[in-house]
């Protein structure tokens, strides 16, 4: 995906479940989602184990998260991106929202990327949102754009 193309999906994205998201400070699926929320995203946390992350309610699934969602970005290991995807595309075709779905940095998964791209869903892997989206950017995208 090039840059103009991924900026376009951005910048017209409010929302962005965190699916994977950690409630350790000291791991990136807590910072990186923290640094989402400086942005302007409204963040929601897919975390079976916990109850409320960074002051919101966890959802145990994609497909428990009220309202719309934008992004999907998953913060799992690449033999589980597969699972996530098809649980994001089952959403996408159920309810017509899911836009971009975004594997974080050391993320890969070549099946999870052909069965979004097949159903009309724009797909990164292996790239962080904290580092693209100051890189993209550079004035902001919402409140604040620094970890």
């Amino acid at each position: 995906m090039n840059d103009a193309e991924l900026r376009r999906l951005l910048v017209g994205s409010r929302s962005a479940v965190v699916y994977g998201m950690s409630r350790s400070p000291t791991k990136a699926s807590h910072r990186v989602p923290a640094f989402l929320i400086r942005t302007g995203l409204d963040v929601i946390p897919v975390n079976p184990f916990a109850d409320e992350i960074l002051g919101r309610p966890c959802c145990a699934s994609l497909m428990d998260v009220p309202g719309s969602v934008d992004i999907v970005d998953v913060f799992r290991p690449s033999e589980d991106a597969l699972a996530v995807v098809e649980e994001a595309v089952r959403r996408h075709r159920e309810r017509g929202d899911v836009s971009l779905i975004w594997l974080q940095l050391g993320i890969v998964n070549g099946a999870a990327q052909a069965l979004a791209i097949e159903a009309g869903i724009s797909f990164v892997q292996d790239r962080c949102m904290a580092v693209e989206i100051p890189r993209l950017f550079p004035r902001g995208l919402g409140v604040e754009t620094s970890v």
